[in-house]
């Protein structure tokens, strides 16, 4: 095989799809494997981790890829663990109490500790500091979607760490063997250098150097939104009235390109037709960008959820499905990792509260929207996609009650949706409690761009991802 290759394990709960892009982009040939010799005995191999401690390594073993994996690290061999995949070289995790890691760093993986300020999973930009000048990266900017870490380093392995309510190990390098808790395939240019300089076997450059202090918390995203039907982006009010406004994945790239933390697209009409969101669709954005993409829209089953990791999804979003079937979100956590699984909630104003609207705001599901918040969260979602259906497309701002109640009753990160026209719009939604900010018109009217926008926050005093 060329020298450039790079074998990628499957372990059954991994979208593979964005390391697979990554590899591409900096230069590599990915070949994905399940073969315990090609896992053995592959140049270089990424072992990437979406999913449960416990799921992760029943496969493994399933797969008889435990042993070989073992043997390779030892033996230092080139060998690349993504989140879980560095959770999985220790002896446990909290996350799957009796389960047994792979052993080769003698320590248990714990929980975050979160708070109302940090809320768990940590799903966010963070900086990531080298620990002196043998861990072959500079500082930066990297994408984490973890509950759990590695709190102390493990001797004999030089480290990077993180701070989010304690420091921890961001990553961890001995010899050949480089593990990250962050993802590098999802942290833009400074991720895709790291990939490339592992790829090579080379220094790091400073190029890509980022500066890494003067924030005391984790940075507020900003997310451009590309509803999508029939494979075009369209807007319009209230779900209704909508209007092309151009390619997904030429948006998406251009988004990234001026800052955007993520995308998230959504196909508006995948539920009232009956059918999933369009796979080349997220096939073709995932190779147009190298930051996170959420994608939903008629996701009913663990099956419909694979596929859109497996074209290139990072999260998955369940909405109408999730009211039907409150299970499927538990369902969806346990395979995927709650890191993955988003829970859309389309609310709309009735008398005092919030009532609960599915199949794209056609009709209304008879639940509270606070209280299917609190239950989706205590389900396995790991992230709340709130939508006001009333503000929608109206440029009044977000409902920032509506955000209030819901952001202090859940643990778990809360995306504001719907509504947004101005920078002071993003800006109350965070300060109402809003972990991150969507929004859809401003961008592709070109009223601001993603870089004006956070210029914005910033002089208003919200932490942004430079």
């Amino acid at each position: 095989m060329p020298a450039d290759v790079v074998h990628i394990v499957s372990t059954g709960s991994a979208n593979l799809a964005s390391v697979c892009a990554a590899v591409e982009r900096v230069g590599g040939v990915p070949v994905v494997t399940q073969d315990p010799d090609a896992v053995r005995s592959a140049e270089r191999l990424i072992l990437p981790g979406v999913g449960s401690f416990g799921a992760a390594m029943r496969e493994l073993h399933a797969r008889s890829l435990a042993e070989p994996l073992t043997q390779r690290i030892r033996d230092n061999r080139p060998t690349l663990g993504i989140c879980l995949g560095l959770q999985v070289l220790c002896s446990a995790s909290e996350e799957s109490p009796g389960v047994p890691g792979l052993g080769i760093v003698p320590c248990k993986v714990t929980r975050l500790a979160g708070s109302v300020r940090l809320p768990v999973p940590q799903m966010t930009w963070n900086r990531v500091h080298p620990m002196g000048s043998s861990l072959g990266f500079e500082p930066g900017w990297a994408y984490y979607a973890n509950s759990y870490r590695l709190a102390e380093p493990p001797e004999g392995w030089s480290v990077a760490t993180t701070d989010y309510g304690g420091r921890f190990v961001a990553a961890m390098q001995r010899g050949s063997v480089l593990a990250c808790q962050f993802h590098p395939e999802l942290s833009g240019p400074w991720g895709l250098d790291l990939i490339r300089r592992w790829l090579l076997g080379v220094e790091a450059s400073s190029a890509v150097s980022v500066s890494a202090t003067g924030f005391s918390r984790p940075p507020s995203r900003v997310i451009p939104c590309l509803d999508v039907k029939d494979g075009r982006v369209v807007k319009g009010v209230q779900f209704g009235n909508l209007r092309d406004m151009g390619d997904p994945a030429s948006l998406a790239s251009a988004y990234e390109q001026q800052g955007a933390d993520e995308i998230v697209l959504l196909d508006v009409s995948a539920t009232v037709e009956s059918r999933r969101a369009r796979l080349r669709t997220v096939q073709d954005v995932r190779r147009a960008i190298s930051i996170p993409l959420t994608v939903g829209g008629g996701v009913r089953t663990r099956e419909d959820a694979a596929a859109l990791l497996d074209a290139g999804a990072d999260k998955v979003s369940v909405n109408t499905a999730a009211v039907a079937d409150p299970d499927l979100i538990r369902g969806l956590a346990d395979v995927f990792g709650r890191q993955c699984v988003v829970v859309a909630i389309d609310a709309a104003k009735r008398g005092e509260g919030w009532s609960v609207v599915v199949r794209s705001g056609s009709e209304h599901a008879g639940l509270d929207a606070v209280a299917w918040a609190m239950e989706a969260a205590d389900r396995g979602a790991g992230e709340i996609l709130l939508t006001s259906h009333d503000r929608d497309g109206t440029r009044a701002g977000y409902d920032l009650d509506l955000l209030r109640e819901v952001t202090r009753r859940v643990g778990i990160p809360v995306i504001a949706s719907g509504g947004a026209s101005t920078p002071d719009h993003l800006a109350e939604a965070i300060g109402a409690g809003a972990s991150a900010v969507l929004a859809a018109s401003i961008f592709h009217e070109s009223q601001y761009s993603v870089r004006q926008v956070k210029s914005s926050l910033a002089r208003c005093g919200v932490e942004v991802r430079p």
